[in-house]
């Protein structure tokens, strides 16, 4: 029974990315930020869609931020400062997929508080 939920979970994750990414996309002028969450750690990229470029990049495994909303928020501090130094305050927030609630929200506004227009 729980491999069938684990399935429809990511399958309904999926859908739910699919349908906001028709809408979404990168430009040089603002970028796409990504966010992706594993059990342990998150991971987000800013992302160019026209030229297919990231832009900068944060990893929650590397830089030691836990998977929860202190260490999302920290994690989107770095994000910013990186931001600023190349001149970037508009973005479009990609949440691929996952609810806005929790970690992901945390991230959200740990961006706003920092300067960073979403």
């Amino acid at each position: 029974m729980r491999p069938n939920i684990l399935k429809r979970k990511l399958a309904l994750r999926v859908k739910r990315k699919k349908r906001v990414r028709a809408d979404i996309s990168g430009t040089v002028e603002r970028p796409r930020v990504s966010i992706f969450k594993s059990n342990k750690y998150v991971y987000v990229q800013v992302i160019d869609d026209v030229n297919s470029v990231t832009l900068a990049a944060a990893d929650g495994a590397k830089l030691g931020f836990k998977a929860n909303k202190a260490g999302s928020a920290e994690l989107a501090k770095v994000l910013a400062e990186s931001l600023k130094e190349k001149n970037l305050t508009n973005v479009v927030f990609d949440r691929n997929g996952y609810l806005y609630h929790g970690v992901v929200a945390a991230f959200a506004d740990g961006l706003r508080e920092n300067g960073i227009k979403l």
